[in-house]
């Protein structure tokens, strides 16, 4: 029987927070079970295993991306939807590097089809209209960006440009600057 106030929900959005504070790596369901101070066999009603509850955590977090994106990219078109699109990536992987690694566990072919996962991908189109882009040249930028971003993210969330100038924000400007330069074709300034 399902013990009182535990749901899936509230065990995955649990194991969201868990994921921010020690890292997604170090989410399983006997460190939920502790933080919920029950027993590891009390969450078997609600999660199968610690794989479940990685992948619903995945979904959970490329739902809410998908969300924050959708609403920043709503009205923008060239250079302000690159940017807007890069930055909700940056900004939510700040505020929740667990979710943000989350969101990069590979997932069966069918719960990748089921997540949202594919808005993000139709996302990167729409933003790709604004450049004109034709086949195959939209799949390879929706590639570069995918790369540059996550890559970014990654390196300067592991700290990797804390330690010279210039700041990262200015980085981070001058990439977008040259990706929506590459993008439409021009030379950078």
């Amino acid at each position: 029987m399902p013990r009182a106030g535990l749901t899936t929900d509230r065990l995955v959005r649990a194991g969201a927070e868990l994921a921010d504070e020690v890292g997604f790596d170090q989410v399983t369901v006997s460190a939920l079970a502790r933080r919920f101070d029950v027993k590891v066999a009390s969450l078997y009603s609600h999660l199968k295993n610690s794989q479940d509850l990685r992948t619903r955590i995945a979904l959970l977090a490329l739902e809410e991306l998908a969300d924050r994106a959708a609403d920043a990219l709503a009205g923008r078109a060239g250079k302000d939807a690159l940017a807007a699109y890069a930055d909700v990536l940056r900004d939510y992987a700040r505020r929740h590097p667990g979710r943000y690694a989350a969101a990069r566990l590979p997932l069966d072919p069918e719960t990748a089809a089921a997540s949202a996962g594919g808005r993000h991908a139709q996302m990167t189109r729409a933003l790709l209209r604004g450049y004109d882009l034709a086949e195959p040249d939209q799949t390879h930028a929706v590639r570069l960006l995918g790369s540059v971003f996550h890559g970014y993210i990654s390196l300067e969330l592991a700290g990797g440009f804390s330690h010279s100038a210039p700041a990262p924000e200015e980085t981070w400007t001058w990439v977008l600057d040259r990706l929506d330069a590459l993008l439409r074709g021009t030379p950078a300034s």
